[in-house]
C-alpha cells in the first residue's frame, strides 16, 4: 500500500466566452472532448473531462461562458454555470493573458465571490499569445482583481498556462490536484468523459459548422442527433453506422449561409464532421445532415426544451 493519499473530485473551468476553457479541457485531457471554435458562446453542454493521474483523478466541468444575459438561452445557460458551481471542488477561472480584464471579467469575477464558497483558482490562458512582460503586467493584475472582489485572501492560486504549446498544462493539473478531497477514482481509469455519445457526435457537428461563417451564427446554431442506428446487412468485421443529424437556426439567411452555393459548404461541413465522428465512435459512418429554421428559439421555451435547453 502506498502512504500518498489519492485525491479526486470535480472542477468547474468559468470565464467569459472564448477565455480558452475547451481547449484548456482538451490539453489537460490529453484528447478532444470539447468543442473549441475562434467564435464566442460556442459551448452549450457541461462537457466533463477526466484527467487520470497516478494519485488524483480530476473530473472537469467546462461550462458555458458566464455573460450578461440578453435571450432566454443566455439565462439558461448563466443559470447552469451557478448550479454547476454548487457541486464542484473547486473553479477554475480563465482569464486570457492577451486580453485586458474588462466588466466582464470582474462581473464574473464578483458573481463567483457571491456564489462560491469553494477555492478559486485563477488560470491566465494564451500565455504563447504575449511577450513576458505583457505576462507579467496581466498576472499582476489578475491579483489585483483576486484582492478587489474576495478580499485580502484573494484567489488560491493565480497559474499562467498556454494549452496551445503545453506550457504549465501539467502545472494547471497539479494544482486543482491539490483542492481535490481525498477520494478513490471517481470513474473506472481510461475513461476520458461521461458526455454521451450523441451530445458529442452533435458538438463535432456544431464545431464544423462554425467554422469560418459569420458572427452572428453561433448564437443561432443548435444540433441535435435524431438518431444513431447500425447499417442493415453490414457484416461485423466491416460495420457502418447511419447518422441523421439536424442542425437548426433562427432564419432562412441563416440557412443559406451553412448550406453555402449549391450544397458546398454543408458537403465541407460533413466531411470535417465525419472524420471527428469516425475517430470518436471507432467505426465508419454514414453522415446525414439536413439543415432547418427553428424562428427565434433561443427566446422560444418550447423550442428550448426541444433542442435539450
Amino acid at each position: 500500500m502506498s502512504d500518498v493519499e489519492h485525491r479526486a473530485g470535480f472542477v468547474s473551468l468559468v470565464g467569459r466566452p472564448n477565455a480558452g476553457k475547451s481547449t484548456l479541457t482538451n490539453a489537460l485531457v490529453g484528447q478532444k472532448v470539447a468543442i473549441t471554435s475562434a467564435k464566442p458562446q460556442t459551448t452549450r453542454h457541461t462537457i466533463r473531462g477526466i484527467v487520470n493521474r497516478e494519485d488524483s483523478q480530476i473530473v472537469l466541468v467546462d461550462t458555458p461562458g458566464l455573460h450578461r444575459p440578453r435571450t432566454l438561452l443566455g439565462q439558461r445557460l448563466n443559470d447552469l454555470v451557478a448550479d454547476t458551481l454548487a457541486e464542484v471542488d473547486a473553479v477554475g477561472f480563465c482569464l486570457p493573458a492577451n486580453e485586458k480584464i474588462g466588466p466582464g471579467d470582474r462581473f464574473i469575477a464578483e458573481q463567483l465571490a457571491r456564489l462560491n464558497r469553494k477555492p478559486l483558482i485563477a488560470v491566465v490562458t494564451k500565455t504563447d499569445l504575449v511577450d513576458r512582460r505583457a505576462l507579467t503586467e496581466q498576472l499582476l493584475a489578475v491579483a489585483k482583481l483576486g484582492t478587489d472582489v474576495a478580499g485580502p485572501a484573494g484567489w488560491a492560486d493565480i497559474v499562467p498556462v498556454s494549452a496551445a504549446d503545453g506550457f504549465q498544462v501539467d502545472t494547471v493539473a497539479e494544482v486543482f490536484s491539490r483542492h481535490m478531497p481525498e477520494s478513490p477514482v471517481l470513474y473506472p481509469g481510461g475513461e476520458l468523459t461521461d458526455e454521451p455519445e450523441a451530445v458529442m457526435v452533435a458538438e463535432l457537428v456544431r464545431e464544423a459548422a462554425l467554422e469560418g461563417v459569420r458572427d452572428e451564427l453561433p448564437h443561432s446554431l443548435a444540433v441535435v442527433v435524431e438518431e444513431m442506428i447500425p447499417r442493415e446487412g453490414r457484416s461485423e468485421d466491416n460495420p457502418m453506422l447511419d447518422v441523421h443529424v439536424n442542425l437548426y437556426v433562427e432564419r432562412p439567411s441563416q440557412k443559406a449561409i451553412i448550406i453555402g452555393k449549391q450544397g458546398a459548404r454543408l458537403r465541407e461541413v460533413g466531411t470535417n464532421a465525419r472524420r471527428g465522428i469516425e475517430a470518436l465512435l471507432g467505426t465508419r459512418i454514414y453522415l446525414d445532415l439536413h439543415v432547418k429554421v427553428a424562428k427565434d428559439w433561443q427566446r422560444d421555451p418550447k423550442q428550448l426544451v426541444k433542442l435539450g435547453f
